[in-house]
């Protein structure tokens, strides 16, 4: 039988998927804490009662956007991995930057999200969670970076550099891009050459610094 989930997945523009796009959104701006059903309810444009019958309670709806947000983010890092496999590490670099920022500015919630779970420390009751240590792996891999265990954390703590600069970058636009007075296109240009200037470099000469 499939799950609710999975239908919304299969039918975007049926109730439970428009629900779920919402609910992305919306709990991306917000927060889980921040978040009310009535305020996703209101954006969809039904009642309570509806927003109920189709994805029952707010941990269970909230536990949807993480599944559906992991389950793209593995999608996405396969594609990004079918592009870069057997590149030079400084291609790899490269073009993963170029095609995670553009997939993640269209997908703010993402890092929003991200964000609130890990570096504003939000805590709920909520069981699942971003599978970030296991993509993080994956990225190790994909990189070909160091996977013994003498250097293995070097490497993910590296990745999660990575990461974090863009996570933050995306979910601060906001306030960053009126300081460099730039147009939505133009500060996703910079964000990216400013990370390729950095990271590119810094990965193909010998990943980040590891001997």
């Amino acid at each position: 039988m499939e799950t609710t989930l999975e239908k919304a997945r299969k039918d975007p523009d049926s109730m439970k998927g428009r629900i779920l796009a919402v609910a992305r959104r919306v709990f991306g701006e917000y927060g889980f804490h921040g978040t009310t059903m009535r305020m996703i309810a209101h954006e969809v444009g039904i009642d309570i009662s509806t927003l109920h019958y189709h994805w029952g309670e707010k941990k269970d709806l909230y536990e949807a956007v993480i599944i559906d947000i992991n389950n793209d983010l593995r999608e996405k890092l396969i594609e990004v991995e079918g592009v870069i496999h057997g590149l030079p590490r400084g291609e790899r670099v490269a073009i993963s930057l170029d095609m995670m920022t553009d997939y993640l500015f269209d997908h703010p919630e993402i890092s929003n999200l991200i964000l609130f779970r890990y570096i504003a420390k939000t805590r709920h009751d909520v069981t699942l969670d971003f599978r970030v240590p296991e993509f993080t792996r994956d990225i190790v891999h994909s990189m070909g970076l160091p996977e013994d265990k003498d250097n293995v954390g070097q490497s993910m703590i590296s990745i999660i550099t990575v990461m974090n600069s863009l996570h933050n970058f995306i979910s601060g636009e906001e306030f960053f891009r009126p300081m460099v007075k730039a147009s939505r296109d133009r500060y996703k240009r910079l964000v990216k050459e400013t990370l390729k200037s950095i990271y590119v470099v810094a990965f193909a000469e010998n990943g980040m610094g590891m001997k």
